[in-house]
């Protein structure tokens, strides 16, 4: 891959794509520094430095720190993520979606449409209910944030988060579109990777005063370095089910007879469990913010990131939601369907029924494995912080999102190499000419 990458420089539209994705990114940074008026930046800055490890400092990670500053990007590509995952879960529910995600292309525009409608309706929701809490937060200091309250505020925080968050899912369309792929992982891949000066700033900050000595330094940064290489690991890892197609005869051509296999990924799921676990768990800590009772405080005790409760809730609710979001994405029913209608038969396994509960069996023990390893991943920042005191800047969950869309986005350099390098394959074979 490495070798392919070293050739962009010799195709003009790869590097026209990779330039016109850099522009947008840049645009989305710029937009991510554009405060909302009438917010009291200092006051809201110094009340989320008290929020961190809540919902909120979740949701500000996400929006590469927009959220901290309430800039025009506040709300982020979350309310896009959250449409998406709904359409996704109301599939199997809804005949009309379920027949619409059959339909190809065209499903998939309608789809599309349905997903930008939800995120618009969604954004116009949480942009009133922040508009709203905002109103009635106040910085350690007791400076309100708002500086005038009322529904002049409201309306504009509203109209303004809504728009912005509808430009960056224009700006994602485009960079999918026009650009190099998978535009709106960029955005959240753009989002995490901008902290990282800031974060390498403040660990050489610590090793200058003492605080952090050199060898300590290095064992992180073997330990960082290992746990990428976990990650790239498994997440291109998968399990290949042998298929083999029986011959055909269609008219007078003859069709079949080869031998694939059934691609299963060990990860199926992605970062979807950690972020709904992380969600779920951090919403109480999130509202004991606004409640003060004593019954409260002691949930939000609890529930710090570090502390064995949360802790094993995080696993527990990761596990689940991998065997749930593998569910809703892959239907073995289905595959050994389409398998049967064409011919294909997993060798040793009988066709229909019996190769839907193969496909499910080997998907189980390989769901099972992959929450294993994403709960070790998200679990072991919290350990290291709670416990050795080590400044893991990067949590988990961000780890997942920046290794996972570095590859994905490596794999569509790659495809474009290897499709624009057709021709040249074709000019070094000579074909004999007829005599």
């Amino acid at each position: 891959m490495l070798d392919g990458l070293k050739n962009i420089g010799k195709i003009p539209e790869l590097q026209r794509r990779i330039l016109y994705s850099f522009l947008l990114l840049a645009v989305y940074r710029i937009g991510a520094h554009v405060p909302t008026p009438g917010i009291d930046t200092a006051a809201l800055a110094a009340y989320f430095e008290q929020a961190k490890g809540s919902l909120l400092g979740f949701f500000d990670m996400f929006a590469g720190g927009a959220l901290s500053n309430l800039s025009v990007f506040a709300l982020g590509i979350m309310p896009y993520i959250s449409a998406s995952i709904i359409l996704q879960l109301l599939t199997i529910a809804i005949p009309h979606l379920e027949r619409l995600s059959k339909e190809g292309e065209a499903g998939r525009r309608k789809i599309t449409q349905y997903t930008r409608y939800g995120t618009v309706i969604l954004s116009l929701i949480q942009g009133f209910g922040i508009s709203v809490g905002l109103e009635n937060m106040a910085g350690p200091t007791g400076a309100s944030i708002v500086m005038e309250p009322g529904w002049n505020f409201r309306l504009m925080t509203v109209i303004t988060l809504t728009a912005g968050t509808a430009f960056i899912m224009w700006l994602g369309e485009q960079i999918t579109e026009k650009g190099i792929g998978n535009g709106i992982s960029l955005i959240i891949f753009a989002g995490i990777v901008c902290r990282g000066p800031a974060a390498i700033y403040q660990t050489f900050s610590l090793l200058s005063a003492g605080e952090m000595g050199i060898f300590f330094i290095v064992i992180l940064s073997v330990m960082m370095i290992a746990v990428v290489g976990v990650i790239v690991f498994m997440e291109s890892g998968q399990r290949r089910i042998p298929v083999q197609y029986a011959k055909r005869v269609v008219g007078r051509k003859m069709y079949g007879g080869q031998t694939t296999h059934l691609p299963l990924k060990v990860n199926t799921s992605g970062v979807i469990p950690p972020i709904f676990a992380s969600s779920i768990i951090m919403f109480p800590a999130t509202i004991a913010n606004f409640i003060d009772h004593p019954w409260m405080k002691a949930v939000s005790d609890a529930l710090v990131p570090g502390r064995w409760m949360y802790e094993s809730l995080y696993v527990a609710f990761i596990i689940f939601f991998c065997y749930f979001y593998t569910a809703v994405v892959f239907n073995p029913t289905d595959v050994s369907d389409n398998m049967k209608k064409y011919g294909g038969y997993v060798p040793g396994i009988r066709p229909g029924k019996k190769t839907a509960e193969y496909i499910d069996d080997v998907l189980s023990k390989l769901t099972f494995s992959g929450a294993l390893y994403v709960s070790a991943v998200c679990v072991l920042p919290s350990i290291l912080i709670s416990y050795f005191n080590v400044p893991f800047y990067f949590g988990g969950t961000a780890l997942l999102i920046v290794v996972g869309v570095a590859l994905d986005t490596a794999g569509q350099i790659e495809t474009h190499l290897l499709t624009r390098q057709y021709e040249g394959f074709m000019k070094k074979g000579r074909i004999a000419k007829r005599r």
